[in-house]
């Protein structure tokens, strides 16, 4: 390995988001404002799927993964993040750092391929609803929802196994306040080059596909929805498909500008701005925008604060 010729000393030190400013200040209480509501409101929906057998639908399913993720992932960031902020302190060890990448990518990954999956389980429900219960079983399901761990892991192994075989400067201060791909990069001392051409392959099969099959559904589910005759069905029909486009337009978006520009075009200013968007925001918007506006989802809610009420 490369890191036996480095110091003894082999910690990063994560240079952060927030100074001590006022300003900053309040920021960091924005964000642990947000952190909390994306803690609660993603931990709710997925109590609230795994407890009422009324949403026991490949559609919540599907939904309830998305929640787990989104919940392990603003996990994987904010805790150290404050805690560092906070402390003082603001080093990480080498070990910790291979966790967070692999975490983050591991999941960034995975949610990738579950919005792919979620926009063809609404496909099927629009386009085949006669065959929905066929197509979407609860076997293909746990199919999908397997596959798009599994490959977000894979993405998440290779990428932290590359990235921690370099060797780095002497100087170890990490322009962010997580350990993330691209700014530990600027760090290496060796060409990264290969890996980055490398990073951005993963990017085309991790984004770009899980896209192509994001847009080839929606394309279907326009076409359809715009052919129906009922107002009631086409309305229900498009908030449906609206919600879903919404995170995938916020999530992509802001991965792709990061994950697929070279180094050398890189702001580590806008790097962080978008990474805390995506990593922090997007996992609170997530349980609002699938959640707020379905009645199925605050029937239940109230059904369980019913129950509360009862057991008092």
């Amino acid at each position: 390995m490369a890191w036996e010729n480095q110091t003894t000393n082999s910690d990063f030190i994560l240079l952060g988001i927030f100074n001590h400013s006022p300003t900053h200040i309040f920021f960091f209480s924005l964000v642990l404002g947000i952190f909390t509501a994306a803690f609660m409101g993603n931990t709710a929906m997925v109590l609230l799927i795994c407890l009422d057998t009324q949403l026991h639908t490949p559609m919540y399913f599907l939904l309830s993964q998305l929640s787990l993720m989104d919940l392990m992932l603003i996990c994987t960031t904010v805790p150290k993040m404050a805690f560092n902020y906070l402390s003082g302190i603001k080093s990480i060890s080498l070990a910790s750092c291979g966790t967070q990448i692999f975490s983050y990518v591991s999941l960034l990954g995975a949610e990738c391929f579950l919005l792919a999956a979620m926009a063809y389980d609404r496909y099927v429900a629009i386009c085949h609803p006669l065959r929905y219960s066929v197509l979407m079983s609860q076997k293909t399901c746990g199919f999908m929802a397997a596959s798009s761990w599994s490959l977000g892991s894979l993405d998440g192994v290779i990428e932290v196994a590359v990235a921690l075989s370099f060797s780095y400067c002497s100087t170890r201060e990490i322009p962010h306040f997580f350990c993330d791909v691209p700014a530990l990069l600027t760090l290496s001392c060796t060409d990264t080059l290969l890996f980055e051409r490398m990073i951005f392959i993963c990017c085309v099969i991790m984004l770009l596909f899980p896209v192509a099959v994001i847009i080839a559904s929606y394309v279907r589910v326009i076409l359809a929805v715009i052919r129906m005759g009922s107002g009631e069905g086409r309305r229900k029909a498009f908030i449906t498909c609206s919600s879903h486009l919404m995170v995938v337009g916020m999530y992509y978006g802001a991965a792709m500008f990061i994950y697929m520009r070279p180094t050398s075009d890189r702001s580590p200013t806008w790097d962080k701005m978008l990474s805390a968007f995506y990593t922090i925001l997007t996992p609170m918007l997530n349980p609002l925008i699938y959640s707020l506006r379905n009645k199925e989802v605050a029937r239940a809610f109230m059904k369980v604060l019913g129950k509360g009420k009862t057991g008092e």
